[in-house]
């Protein structure tokens, strides 16, 4: 078990082992939840589409694809 302080504004310091094993990076949404005489912090689910995006570098190429299909079809 680790020991952590908080800071003069409230902010406490996650292991770094912890963060590996829940995934947590800088901007990682987590809930905050006031329990029977502590504080429980948990992930949340992760968008799959915004942790995807820029994932391949198409240039908007699929992008331009797809929207040129959506017309295609609109046509029909």
């Amino acid at each position: 078990m680790d020991v952590v302080k908080a800071t003069v504004k409230g902010q406490i310091l996650i292991p770094a082992s912890l963060r590996r094993k829940y995934r947590i990076e800088r901007g990682t949404p987590l809930r905050i939840y006031d329990g029977k005489n502590r504080i429980i912090l948990e992930t949340m689910d992760r968008d799959p589409v915004e942790e995807g995006r820029g994932l391949l570098k198409t240039k908007g190429r699929i992008l331009k694809s797809l929207t040129d299909d959506r017309k295609r079809e609109a046509k029909q």
